[in-house]
């Protein structure tokens, strides 16, 4: 993307604006499990200054793909503290982490490692629903094709808005997507230990579509209604309520997804009565409103207001 800048900019008679190196640890790296090999411009021993570095999506075992590019960590560090801008592109943003310039810092990456990237970087503000974050210089993207969202915001930050819309137009690029909730799939959060908060996540599951009280819960698990919201944000990173959000919004989205059956149907169904929270609700969470959400995922149904 950055090249097809330089080649609009070319013919336009103006001189490039880019000038894209790939830097390596070494002048040779085999990926994908040996799929592929790809030859660096230079390592980065080379690189004395440049303005801005890009890490891109690393895949395996994040320690160890820490661990393998450990020797990248400080050269990244040294040249962000000599004036570069530095990004990461999906999961590459665990070695940026792993630099520590991220402490107290937003971060973005792919929705799937959002847990394991909490649990790894307690002290970094991570912002799983966002497809972009951009804070001191130091920019960081959601999962996969959110990449090119922010290849396309940094675009637009150097060279114009007009060149970003003619970019997005080249690559067919949302250029006003800015977030990634609507691609998230709701997954429970029970990766913990707490088995009572197990239990009430189980009968938040069988039972959504009913009125359900956090004072109902507490009663049901035995405990106060404050030991059980305190345990219960520990292990899942949601307050109760929402939890339970997000679970009939999950229903919500399966049901606009496969079913012909109208918004209001679907929000009676998962337990909503208010349609203006019914509405607010969803947004917030997948960043569509219901009518949006099933005319892009229900290609069977009509949706009705």
């Amino acid at each position: 993307m950055f090249s097809q800048v330089n080649e609009v900019l070319e013919r336009m008679k103006k001189p490039p604006l880019f000038n894209v190196q790939l830097v390596g640890i070494s002048t040779e790296a085999t990926l994908s499990n040996g799929l592929f090999t790809i030859k660096p411009d230079m390592v980065v021993d080379d690189v004395n200054k440049t303005n801005l570095i890009i890490i891109p999506a690393v895949h395996g075992d994040m320690k160890k793909v820490v661990a393998d590019n450990a020797a990248l960590l400080p050269w990244i560090v040294k040249q962000y503290k000599g004036g570069a801008e530095v990004v990461s592109l999906c999961i590459g943003a665990f070695i940026l982490a792993a630099t520590g310039l991220l402490k107290g810092r937003s971060c973005a990456t792919h929705w799937l490692m959002a847990d394991e990237f909490r649990e790894t970087y307690p002290d970094v503000n991570l912002m799983p629903y966002k497809i972009i974050t951009d804070e001191g210089g130091i920019y960081t993207s959601g999962g996969a094709y959110s990449s090119l969202n922010l290849i396309l915001y940094l675009i637009e930050k150097f060279s114009g808005r007009d060149m970003a819309i003619t970019s997005s137009k080249i690559f067919e690029i949302d250029i006003e997507r800015n977030n990634q909730s609507v691609f998230m799939i709701f997954r429970g959060q029970k990766d913990h230990e707490d088995t009572a908060i197990k239990k009430a996540q189980e009968f938040i599951e069988s039972n959504y579509p009913d009125k359900i009280t956090v004072d109902q819960l507490a009663s049901n698990l035995a405990m106060s209604r404050r030991h059980l919201e305190r345990r219960f944000k520990k292990a899942t990173s949601n307050t109760v309520v929402e939890y339970m959000q997000r679970v009939r919004i999950e229903a919500a989205k399966m049901s606009l997804e496969t079913l012909r059956e109208n918004v209001n149907e679907v929000m009676y169904n998962v337990g909503y009565t208010d349609t203006k929270a019914f509405r607010i609700t969803f947004k917030k969470i997948t960043g569509l409103s219901p009518v949006e959400y099933r005319n892009k995922y229900n290609k069977d149904a009509v949706a009705v207001n």
